[in-house]
Order: structure tokens, then C-alpha cells, then sequence
């Protein structure tokens, strides 16, 4: 799907949010209104709660972000599915009902949420895709390059492994089959790993579950032998920590853990790293994701189509329509090395929120405290 790889950069938010600044800097929300002013309503639907990020960063840096945009006149209206397609689609079908000028979409299954988008192109809503890549007539895609997440997960999978040879066996826990988003991880890790590991296992994880993980990385257990599996490829940080659980459960812990990867650097998966339990996430810096997101909405739906341009410069393609206008932003592989210079640094995490008394010592060791 992707047309422009992105590399992976050392520099996290910052780069990201002059990014964005650079692009919509040829307009802004006092100017050039041909089609609406600034009382917009922006529709926000999120896909599931098990992941915290939406609810943590997502949603709070859109809404301040059309807030800040249409001199606070702006509002959004938020609703999120739990993981349930067709709870999405009620709440979709609210918000058409509603006549919200845009809606900024992260489905729960991109080809069941079709039809809905194509009632909302038939009203008169755009709508953006966020995070994950909805089908139908979407008007727009934000998110960040997720082939490039997987191969990052993958490569710094088989980097963390010990003399690592070909007949390593890993286990790959991958994301739910209706988000597009984890068949792009998929592919990405497997580019690193094929040739390099062999993938003993692997298994699809619906909605995303830690138990699911959890279960069916007990499964590779019973079927592999603890001490026979090198590393485990895991999707996502809530995915991660049901592994270990599974881990734990068959006796291994501390420094007898393989490598785990992970994606979204929730807090507990960052303590995790510092203390050894999980060796690497990915952190997608959400404040540029978001307010691209955000910049693009508002100028979809003010008309303003030179700075909805330069802020979508990227293509990709779904099953159901070609070119269409993207934002992709790029990811950092996130490992205790980095912690400071990444989340930190970029106000994601305070110390304090990270280096709790259990972790006092894993973070004094690494001269966070």
C-alpha cells in the first residue's frame, strides 16, 4: 500500500510538529474561509478502549487542536466503539444524523464501515481516516507509516537476539484481522524476519486482546518449549504484557525473558523496558498524528484545498478506492536507551509517571532520576 518510505528518525515530536507547521503555513484559520467559518463541528469516532492512547493523547490533542485552529468557535463531538464494528456504525450513523461538518474516522473493521462512510459522502461529511485505513470514498488518510512500524519491530527483534542464526525460532503475535493496520505490521516484520529467524508460530489476535495473546502464547509454549523460542514478535504493549504473563506463567522471568517487541510505548510497556521485561516498543509520536489530523479536518471542511494538499502530499490505496490524499508520519523504535530523548523529552511521560517506587532502581540505573 505505502508509496513513500519514510526513514526512521532520531528526532521524534519536534520534527513532527514542525512537519506539520511547515505544511499549513500558507494559510490559517483567519483567512480564506470560502466555504465555512469557524463554527465547525468535527466528529471523532475511536475504535476501542484497550489501548489507551485514545482516550490519553489522541482525542485531547485533536479537540485542542481544532479548538486552537478555529479560535475556540470550533468543537468535536467523541464517541468511541469498544472494539464493536457495529456499535461504530450506530455512532457513525448519529453523527451523520447529527450533520457534523467532518468526522476524523478510526474504524474498528475498515471494509464493514463502508457503507457508512459512503452515507456520509452521499450527506455531504468528509471523512478522514485516522490511524487505520478505512474503505470506501474516504476523503483523506492520516497515520503513521505502519509497514515501517513492523519492520522496525522486526529488525530490532533479530538485533536483540544472540548470535542470532536462521533456525531461531520466534513467535509472532500479531493484531486483529479486521484492522488493516496490523496486516501492514505484519508485512513489514515479516520483510525483517524472513530469512534471518523462522517464525515457529504465529497467530492473529482478534480486537487486539491481551488474553487472546496471552492464551495463545501459552499455546507456543506447550508446543515449542520454553527455552526453545529466541524472541516473540508482539503487535502492540497491551499484547506484550499478556505474553509475559504467559512467560511468567511457564517459569521464565528477569533476564531469562526473550526479547519482546511491542508498539505504542503505553506507560506500562515503558516500565517494562526500563526494568527488562520488554526490550523495545514503538513510539509514534500522537501529537504530530493528531494534529495533522486535525489541520486536515478543518481545512477539508473550510474549503480550503491548498493547505488540505500540502498537508496530505502522501498516496496510498485501499481495496476499495486509489490515490488518495495521506499524512504519514514517521515512528521511532523506542528502547531503554532512548526513553529520555523520545518520551520524555517530548512531554509524553513525566519522570515521576514513570519511575514509581517499583522502578526507582531500573531508573536510577539508567540516569532518569
Amino acid at each position: 500500500m505505502r508509496r513513500i518510505a519514510i526513514a526512521v528518525v532520531a528526532s521524534t515530536m519536534s520534527l513532527s510538529l514542525a512537519g506539520c507547521g511547515m505544511l499549513g503555513a500558507s494559510e490559517d484559520s483567519s483567512s480564506a474561509t470560502p466555504t465555512r467559518s469557524n463554527d465547525v463541528t468535527v466528529g471523532v469516532l475511536m475504535p476501542e478502549e484497550t489501548n489507551t492512547r485514545y482516550a490519553d493523547f489522541d482525542y485531547p490533542i485533536i479537540k485542542k487542536k481544532v479548538a486552537e485552529l478555529t479560535q475556540n468557535k470550533g468543537k468535536t463531538e467523541y464517541a468511541n466503539a469498544a472494539g464493536e464494528a457495529k456499535t461504530q456504525s450506530t455512532q457513525m450513523q448519529k453523527m451523520i444524523d447529527e450533520k457534523v461538518d467532518v468526522i476524523l474516522l478510526d474504524a474498528v473493521d475498515s471494509k464493514s464501515i463502508a457503507p457508512m462512510v459512503q452515507k456520509a459522502k452521499d450527506a455531504n461529511i468528509p471523512v478522514i481516516a485516522y490511524d487505520r485505513l478505512a474503505q470506501g470514498p474516504i476523503d483523506g488518510y492520516v497515520s503513521f507509516d505502519n509497514e515501517l512500524v513492523g519492520e522496525v519491530q522486526g529488525r530490532t527483534l533479530v538485533e536483540a537476539i544472540t548470535n542470532v542464526k536462521q533456525s531461531d525460532k520466534i513467535v509472532m503475535v500479531n493484531g486483529s484481522p479486521t484492522d488493516p493496520n496490523a496486516g501492514q505490521f505484519k508485512a513489514g516484520a515479516l520483510d525483517e524476519l524472513n530469512g534471518r529467524v523462522t517464525v515457529a508460530r504465529s497467530y492473529d489476535t482478534d480486537k487486539w486482546s491481551p488474553e487472546l495473546a496471552e492464551a495463545n502464547m501459552t499455546k507456543a509454549i506447550e508446543a515449542l518449549g520454553v527455552s526453545n523460542i529466541a524472541g516473540v514478535y508482539s503487535a502492540n504493549d497491551a499484547m506484550a504484557g499478556g505474553i509475559i504473563k504467559a512467560l511468567k506463567a511457564a517459569g521464565v522471568s528477569g533476564s531469562d525473558l526473550p526479547p519482546i517487541t511491542g508498539q505504542d510505548a503505553e506507560l506500562a510497556a515503558v516500565q517494562r523496558i526500563i526494568s527488562g521485561e520488554q526490550f523495545m516498543s514503538v513510539y509514534k509520536p500522537y501529537p504530530g498524528e493528531a494534529e495533522a489530523a486535525a489541520e486536515a479536518a478543518v481545512a477539508k471542511v473550510q474549503g480550503r484545498d491548498i493547505q488540505f494538499d500540502a498537508l496530505t502530499r502522501d498516496r496510498v490505496d485501499s481495496p476499495t478506492n486509489k490515490d488518495i490524499p495521506a499524512k504519514l508520519v514517521t515512528v521511532v523504535a523506542l528502547t531503554k536507551d532512548n526513553i529520555k530523548s523520545t518520551i520524555i523529552a517530548d512531554g509524553i511521560y513525566k519522570v515521576s509517571e514513570i519511575c514509581t517506587a517499583k522502578y526507582k532502581a531500573a531508573c536510577q540505573a539508567l540516569n532518569l532520576v
